[in-house]
């Protein structure tokens, strides 16, 4: 359909290249609906799927809006039967609508009879409905209205769930906000966040690492004021949910229970890590009874990116509770945002990463990319190696430990984090730099000690693995040195960024340095993982190894 820089694959996904100069200006207008696929030095690449169309039309944009902007910033003109295509694609969403019938329960509605009829002889979908009440309606089975859900949207017919939500149990719970010198107030971006996500029913708010988003949902819990189940990436991440919840609202020590691998409290708000709730024995799952233990009246998912798979078959069936997905980013390396999309919700709220910088509210961050050349008996062994065994090779490489030194060496004084993927590396580093690491096989006990000493000062440098990626407030951490990475993860990227992103009490800003082996899948990666951030404004600054060790 398109010639040159616009380009429509077989999956629909659209290419769009915009001029550098106008990177910044595009950059806002076109994450609405969009996400980068590459930034080279004079064109950004960004790509558009169906899904994204999906996610800015529930958010309220609409194809007029979209166009213009594909107009207005796209390098060459754009083909009339693209526009076309946009619009027919945004047009999709909302044609098919579920909603609470009086006297049917819950009911699929149409605008457009043949769609109806379209996805009602879909063998799939079949089983789940009911009796055909007239030519727009038709009942659906209640307990099939996740997996409807999933499957319209694989048809290209998402729907608008409009069916409502059960209340929930009852119990008070508001924010301890207080105008008083010392006390706190939710900032407009948060209030913004809550006031889009309770519109909308249930959905997801992406918002920066350090821009508060266990505050957002104390928000929407003090609005429910409901029995409310909190799902976490781990204890530590549960910990911190409670001590948030405990200091910012009216609930005190005894409302908020925890059900991880060692507690088992079920209490008016509930904080459960995926781990055990995902946990299988004898192909049962046997804590899933506690999404059935109360009637609670909002589910929260942090990091919602990282929803493990079973958790979708589990969300499929909780679709009458009000649900909140909490991240920095909706990318998913599985390529299962549409699960996220039709089973948790739509996307509510997104703040671009510099609008909250500009306001104040996340610390500034230089990006910088370390390259170090291999030895050439590295380099050689890199060549001949197994495609399996390449990115390790390159990415755990030695030669980047004198760069690390440099780095720490160079900030001297500031709260550090060295990061990475493989752990003979990360033991190897700490053993050099004699600093503690903190990795999967590290108690929960341990962690807390090392993360509390860390906090107050009494550590300066902390080496840890993929395990603090997420949920962990590190507030003085100003400098991260990220020696590997997940292959080409961009969620990791962000998230590994965001450890550095709380406001600093002195205002200085964060460094985040990459340290990859040119010329190799290392490199490669790198680049993969960098995507995410150079569409929301960061450009990392490349520098040799050498200058970095000898200045």
């Amino acid at each position: 359909m398109a010639n040159g820089p616009l380009i429509v694959q077989s999956d629909k996904t659209i290419l769009l290249e915009v001029d550098h100069e106008q990177a910044n200006e595009a950059r806002h207008a076109i994450a609405a609906f969009a996400e980068l696929e590459r930034a080279p030095e004079h064109v950004h690449s960004y790509r558009i799927t169906p899904l994204g169309l999906w996610n800015a039309r529930a958010a309220g944009l609409d194809a007029e809006q979209v166009l213009d902007t594909l107009l207005t910033y796209s390098r060459f003109p754009v083909p009339h039967a693209l526009l076309v295509d946009i619009e027919e694609t945004m047009s999709r969403y909302g044609r098919l609508r579920l909603e609470k019938d009086p006297q049917h329960g819950l009911v699929l509605r149409t605008t457009d009879y043949p769609v109806l009829e379209e996805v009602m002889h879909a063998k799939k979908i079949q089983p789940l409905l009911g009796p055909r009440i007239d030519a727009e309606t038709t009942v659906v089975h209640s307990s099939q209205r996740g997996q409807l859900k999933q499957l319209l949207l694989k048809l290209g017919w998402p729907a608008e769930d409009l069916a409502g939500y059960v209340d929930g149990t009852p119990h008070p719970i508001a924010l301890a906000e207080s105008a008083e010198p010392g006390g706190w107030q939710l900032r407009p971006y948060q209030r913004l966040a809550v006031e889009n996500f309770w519109a909308g029913g249930s959905g997801v708010v992406v918002l920066p690492c350090g821009a508060g988003k266990t505050l957002v949902g104390a928000a929407a819990m003090a609005t429910s004021s409901t029995t409310t189940l909190i799902l976490v990436t781990n204890t530590v991440a549960a910990r911190q949910w409670k001590d948030e919840l405990v200091r910012r609202t009216t609930l005190t020590a005894e409302d908020v229970g925890e059900y991880s691998g060692s507690v088992k409290e079920v209490r008016p708000v509930t904080i459960a890590t995926y781990q055990v709730l995902t946990m299988r024995r004898g192909g049962l799952y046997p804590h899933l009874e506690l999404l059935d233990a109360n009637d609670w009246g909002l589910i929260i998912y942090d990091e919602v990116h990282l929803l493990p798979a079973p958790m979708f078959r589990m969300t499929a069936d909780l679709q009458a509770r009000r649900r909140l997905g909490l991240t920095a980013t909706l990318v998913r390396e599985d390529g299962r945002e549409g699960e996220v999309f039709s089973l948790i919700g739509p996307k509510r709220y997104d703040a671009p990463w510099k609008d909250i910088e500009a306001q104040g509210y996340i610390a500034p961050a230089d990006c910088v990319e370390v390259r170090v050349d291999l030895p050439r008996d590295e380099r050689v062994a890199y060549a001949m190696a197994d495609d399996v065994d390449k990115y390790r090779l390159c990415a755990t490489s030695p030669i980047k430990t004198p760069v690390v030194d440099a780095l720490v060496k160079a900030h001297e004084g500031e709260q550090l984090l060295v990061i990475g993927q493989y752990i003979d590396q990360l033991d190897e580093i700490a053993e050099h730099l004699d600093a503690p690491v903190i990795k999967g096989s590290t108690s929960v006990k341990e962690r807390q000690r090392l993360f509390d000493a860390f906090r107050r000062g009494e550590l300066q440098t902390l080496v840890v693995s993929k395990v603090a990626n997420f949920s962990i407030d590190l507030p003085e951490a100003t400098v991260a040195i990220q020696v590997s990475g997940s292959f080409g993860s961009r969620q990791e990227e962000a998230q590994r960024l965001g450890r550095l992103l709380r406001p600093k009490a002195d205002g200085r800003s964060a460094r985040f340095y990459n340290v990859v082996a040119r010329d190799t899948l290392d490199q490669d990666f790198a680049a993969k993982r960098q995507r995410f951030l150079a569409e929301q404004g960061y450009a990392y600054t490349i520098k040799d190894a050498k200058d970095v060790v000898q200045g």
